[in-house]
């Protein structure tokens, strides 16, 4: 399996982001033409998951991605999830809300269904985040910083040890609940911890047992944030 964790690899217009090498090393990796299976974040919300996905397959379709067929995994297919997985060549993790995914991957056996499964991966966002042995979920919606109940950690699909933040450029600054959501919530959670921050347009890449970030990327550890690369760098983990 190769893996790509993004941020968010799509620029506004629905192309592609030219940064750090993404799509050429997508394009590399991927057999022609592709199986294709969008899973979704929100599995209760097909309308949601639909759009998304339509949106998805256009932005690799017209950048160079030929798929043989395009299947989406939800709460509508869901009993049809291993043979689903078992049949793509190419499968997208969206973004979303990192529990409501995280419990829908669960529900599926998604973790035990890409054991030995040789295709290519693509996290975005949420999909990325749990894609992890243990998952940093962030909190994100109102109430979820200041809930005794809400669960920051989570177990994921174990294809990395790394636990990624995307957006950072975004929310950096964000406030929630009354703190800052980096100063007041990540940094305090990081204490015996490392997360990557990572930009839009940066992502992980895993292949062959080795693990580079590429692109802009922060350490954030034992409650202090550091910068590791640039745009067009990359760092071995």
């Amino acid at each position: 399996m190769i893996c790509f964790l993004t941020s968010n690899p799509f620029l506004p217009d629905g192309g592609i982001d030219p940064a750090n090498g993404f799509f050429d090393c997508l394009l590399a990796a991927v057999r022609q033409p592709a199986r294709l299976l969008f899973v979704c974040s929100s599995p209760d919300d097909p309308a949601r998951t639909d759009h998304y996905a339509a949106a998805i397959r256009g932005s690799l379709e017209r950048a160079g991605v030929s798929p043989a067929s395009f299947a989406v995994l939800d709460r509508r297919t869901a009993d049809h999830a291993a043979a689903l997985v078992a049949d793509a060549d190419l499968l997208i993790l969206a973004g979303g809300h990192v529990p409501t995914q995280n419990r829908f991957f669960a529900q599926i056996g998604l973790r035990e269904l890409l054991r030995g499964w040789d295709g290519v991966l693509v996290g975005i966002s949420a999909g990325s985040m749990n894609s992890a042995e243990t998952v940093y979920a962030q909190p994100e919606e109102p109430g979820e910083a200041i809930d005794p109940g809400y669960r920051r950690f989570l177990p994921g699909l174990g294809l990395t040890k790394t636990m990624l933040l995307p957006h950072y450029q975004a929310i950096r600054g964000d406030v929630l609940d009354g703190l800052r959501v980096i100063e007041d919530i990540t940094c305090p959670d990081s204490m015996g911890r490392t997360f990557y921050a990572i930009v839009d347009g940066s992502y992980l890449l895993i292949r062959g047992g080795a693990e580079e970030l590429r692109g802009e990327a922060y350490r954030i550890r034992d409650g202090e944030i550091r910068q590791i690369s640039a745009v067009g760098e990359s760092v071995r983990l």
